[in-house]
Order: structure tokens, then C-alpha cells, then sequence
């Protein structure tokens, strides 16, 4: 009786918008308690966090992304996409997905993508004659786009809970994150062709001043992409190597920040991000101990396997379970919390641990796009000042057009895995 009451408890503590960190501690606090097992196995569990080798990657990586976001890298990469591609038949279309893929995977955050980008884009689409409904789900699903790109922050924690080993997961990522982008640019053409949108002439000069001012920017996924994947550096390196360049290029070279003004805010956003997904993971480890000595996992399994007859079967529960997951939660809760109880069934099912972090990557992306509570539709909506009524009928069309993709991420294996081989 005493547990449910302390259940009910907390889901109404959860309910009234209580931190998650708040929950999930609580949860697994309660439940250790109720086990007779010593708690410190919750507080532990920060220590072998911090000891991770990996750990440096997150504060590193999300830094670098801030500089970028509080810089004029988001109007650089607008001019550029637009004078390097806005020729092509859609390719303007082609060029806010390409800038928007690229902001995200360094940012992290696809809300900040939709707000730093999408003001510069939506006047530019709406001045070659895009729908206005076009226009607004555009802006918006590209705010996701780059999540399976390294160095993504959700890829990082991932790999943190999940225990797999983040190099692979970068690699894994690379053709889904290539799928995703290109189905939706192939919708985004085969409306401009069906509205009659004229691309913008060819300009030779404009394109090579655009790309003269980007060149330093564009030298960072070359860093990370050679330095990674040539085996020169490790991923803590590198993350140290991106930021200490990208502190340089946009106080020194651009001058877009200033040390004394703009680096204190700087910090303070990105390190606070760091210390929430922080706490949170931390909890969500020692809770993940209790599930694990009471063999949850398990009899999630046991009841899998009576209702779910194939692997087949199992992908596609998933694939549903984890939308669902995707219109309540953001990425890094849903990661910290559903990872540890899905993994272990996963694997028992025959799931590739690789694959199984790009199915759920590829997923919660495409949650931010559904009701009732998509992070991207939510800020979409303040940010182009139109009704999350609206929001939700001009995403119908990406969502779609994603789970297209999302299908082919599930149930062909070859693309996550075939670079690993």
C-alpha cells in the first residue's frame, strides 16, 4: 500500500512539472529502499560517471556547439547553402536542409536550429513562391535533421548509457543521417517542381565570397570526420581540439564574441545544459542498477517474447513505442530513461546494439514532429508566432516522408552497420 501511495506521488510530482532528475532519483531511491539494498548504490553511480573516459566529450562538444549558436555561423552557412545550391531545381529547398543538418549536429539541440535558422529561411522560401504551409514544416523538420551526424550530442549520451562504444555509434550514424536528409530533400524538389518554383540564378562571385567567409567554419566536421575516423585522435581529443578552434575562429578570426562580454554567457548556457543532462544521467544510472538486480529487463523480455513472435514484430512495437516516447519527451530524457530498459530486450531479440541506437536516434527525431507535445513544434510555434493547431497539420507531410525513411533505418540493417564492416 505504501508503494502505491509513494507511485501515485510521484506521478503527480511528475504531472506538475517536477524536474526529471527529481523522478528518477526519487524512483530509484524508493525502490532500493523498499529492497533493503544500501542507497549508496544511486549516489555510486555519479562517481563512475565522472570517471568515464567519455565524459570530457559532452561539456567539450556542447560548448563548441554554443559558440557556434551565439556567433554568426548560422547566417554564414545560410548565404552559403543558398549561393552554393539555391540554383538547383529546389535547391534552395535542399540548401535550409543542408544548413540546418549542420547547425544541429554541432549544436545539439534542434530547437536552437529552428530559431537561429529558420527566421533567415522563411523569408527566402516565401520570396521563391514556397506555400506558406510548405514553408513553416520545412523550417521546422529540419530542425532535427543532424542528430545521427557526429559528433551528436544525443549519440554521445547514448553511447554513455547504452555502453557502446562511441566511435562505432559516429559511424553508424553517417548513411542514416545521409537517408534521412535526402528523402526529405527529394520531397522538398518534388514540391518546387509541382508549385513551379524558379531557382535563383547561378552566381559565381557570391558563392566564392560566401564561401571565402565560411571556410574556417567549414573546416570543423573535416577535423572531427578525419580525425576520427583516420585514427589520429581519440574522441575526448578531438572534442577538446573542436572547441579550442571553434573559441579561436569566433573571437579571434570573426570576432562575432567577445571574451570579457560574450563568454561568461556562453558558458553559462552551455555548462548548464552539461550539469542537467548531467544529474539526470547520473540518477538514471542508479536507477538502471535496480533494474537490472531485479531483472526488469528480463521479464520485459519474457513478455515480449508472448506477445511479439518475431524480431519483425518486436522492430516495429518499438518503432511505435518510441514516436509515442518522442511526442511527450526530449531526446536526452527519453535516452536516459527508456535506453536501460529497452537495450537488454533488444539485444536477447537479436538486435544489433549499433543498430538499435540508430532505430531510437531516428525515431525520437521524428518525435519532435508529432503531438501533443513535439519539442520542435513547440518552438517552432513561438518562434514563427503561428498556433500549435497549425503546426501540427503542416508536419503531417515530413512526418510521413520520414517514416519512409525511418523503415528503412528499422528493418535494413545494412545502413547502420555496413560502415563498420
Amino acid at each position: 500500500m505504501t508503494s502505491i501511495l509513494l507511485g501515485i506521488a510521484i506521478l503527480a510530482l511528475a504531472l506538475l512539472g517536477t524536474p526529471l532528475f527529481v523522478i528518477v532519483s526519487s524512483v530509484a531511491l524508493i525502490a532500493f529502499y523498499a529492497a533493503d539494498i544500501d542507497i549508496q548504490s544511486v549516489t555510486i553511480e555519479l562517481y563512475r560517471l565522472a570517471a568515464n573516459p567519455f565524459m570530457i566529450t559532452i561539456p567539450l562538444f556542447t560548448f563548441a556547439g554554443f559558440l557556434m549558436a551565439e556567433a554568426g555561423t548560422a547566417r554564414r552557412l545560410a548565404r552559403l547553402a543558398r549561393a552554393g545550391i539555391g540554383w538547383l531545381p529546389g535547391g534552395l529547398v535542399l540548401a535550409v536542409i543542408l544548413s540546418c543538418s549542420f547547425f544541429t549536429t554541432f549544436s545539439g539541440a534542434s530547437g536552437v536550429t529552428i530559431i537561429a535558422l529558420g527566421g533567415l529561411m522563411l523569408p527566402l522560401l516565401k520570396s521563391e513562391g514556397y506555400p506558406d504551409r510548405f514553408r513553416f514544416g520545412l523550417c521546422t523538420a529540419a530542425g532535427s535533421m543532424g542528430l545521427l551526424f557526429p559528433p551528436s550530442l544525443p549519440l554521445l549520451v547514448y553511447g554513455m548509457v547504452a555502453n557502446v562504444e562511441i566511435n562505432k555509434l559516429f559511424i553508424a550514424g553517417l548513411l542514416p543521417g545521409v537517408l534521412t536528409v535526402l528523402v526529405l530533400a527529394i520531397y522538398g524538389m518534388y514540391v518546387a517542381r509541382k508549385t513551379g518554383v524558379k531557382s535563383t540564378p547561378m552566381n559565381a562571385r557570391e558563392f566564392l565570397a560566401a564561401l571565402n567567409e565560411t571556410k574556417w567554419e567549414l573546416f570543423v566536421p573535416v577535423i572531427i570526420i578525419v580525425g576520427i575516423f583516420g585514427g589520429f585522435v581519440t574522441v575526448g581529443e578531438v572534442s577538446a581540439i573542436t572547441a579550442a578552434y571553434l573559441l579561436v575562429v569566433e573571437v579571434f578570426v570573426y570576432k562575432d564574441l567577445s571574451i570579457r562580454k560574450d563568454m561568461p554567457r556562453v558558458i553559462n548556457r552551455s555548462m548548464t545544459l552539461v550539469g542537467a543532462i548531467l544529474v539526470i544521467l547520473g540518477c538514471a544510472l542508479g536507477l538502471t542498477n535496480y533494474l537490472v538486480d531485479a531483472e526488469i529487463p528480463m521479464k520485459i523480455f519474457a513478455l515480449a517474447q508472448e506477445y511479439f513472435t518475431s524480431k519483425w514484430s518486436f522492430l516495429l512495437a518499438l518503432n511505435l513505442f518510441l514516436l509515442i516516447v518522442g511526442g511527450f519527451l526530449d531526446i536526452f530524457s527519453a535516452i536516459i530513461v527508456v535506453v536501460p530498459l529497452i537495450a537488454p530486450v533488444a539485444r536477447e531479440v537479436g538486435i544489433d546494439p549499433i543498430h538499435l541506437a540508430t532505430i531510437f536516434i531516428a525515431n525520437l527525431q521524428i518525435g519532435y514532429l508529432l503531438p501533443p507535445a513535439g519539442i520542435d513544434l513547440c518552438v517552432a510555434s513561438l518562434a514563427f508566432n503561428q498556433p500549435m493547431t497549425r503546426m501540427y497539420r503542416v508536419a503531417v507531410p515530413f512526418v510521413l516522408v520520414l517514416l519512409a525513411a525511418l523503415a528503412l533505418i528499422t528493418y535494413v540493417p545494412w545502413f547502420s552497420l555496413c560502415l563498420l564492416d
